[in-house]
């Protein structure tokens, strides 16, 4: 299915790619002064966060080792329980490392909440996280993001490396799905 075939699968545009483009060389200038000098590690949170990663690491005016990991966590359906599974670990020690978790979006904060601490009892120097999108209103715990693209209404969306289905992914802007899709 081509990306121009799916205007009746999407009800509104919320960011587009420029808009993202601009977003996150602005946060990459950020964080570039911010950890100038220090031994940043940055994080990527399979799969979501795979074409946030790919262009905020390179938006960023020096060299930066990246890794992956990928968790689950379980609940019915579209819910998380907060209980989280790793599916695939850090090839890197994070010890005495400057970690930035570099996540597509920020909804429940559950999955990110247990990363953060479980990233800090590996003795990590600093953990920090960007977020290119957050949903205030779906927030079921506080968790501290440094670095905020885009608040966006709690709304179910795909692009950017956002999935319906393990589809959508490559949707250039980030769109709400029609609920005839999903329902």
């Amino acid at each position: 299915m081509r990306a121009t075939d799916i205007s009746d699968q999407i009800t509104t545009t919320l960011v587009t790619e420029e808009q993202i483009q601009e977003k996150l060389r602005e946060i990459a200038a950020q964080v570039a002064a911010d950890y100038e000098g220090k031994d940043l590690l940055l994080v990527g949170v399979l799969k979501g966060a795979v074409m946030v990663m790919a262009d905020f690491a390179r938006a960023l005016p020096y060299v930066v080792p990246m890794d992956w990991m990928a968790v689950s966590s379980y609940g019915s359906g579209t819910k998380s329980s907060g209980v989280v599974q790793i599916r695939k670990d850090l090839d890197t020690d994070l010890h005495d490392r400057h970690v930035l978790i570099v996540e597509d979006i920020i909804d429940s904060g559950l999955t990110l909440s247990w990363l953060l601490e479980n990233f800090a009892s590996r003795g990590a120097a600093s953990v920090e996280v960007f977020a290119l999108l957050r949903k205030p209103d779906a927030a079921k715990v506080q968790v501290d993001c440094k670095y905020i693209g885009f608040d966006i209404p709690n709304e179910f969306v795909i692009g950017y490396g956002l999935d319906y289905d393990e589809r959508y992914r490559n949707v250039r802007d980030v769109a709400v799905l029609a609920p005839h899709v999903y329902s």
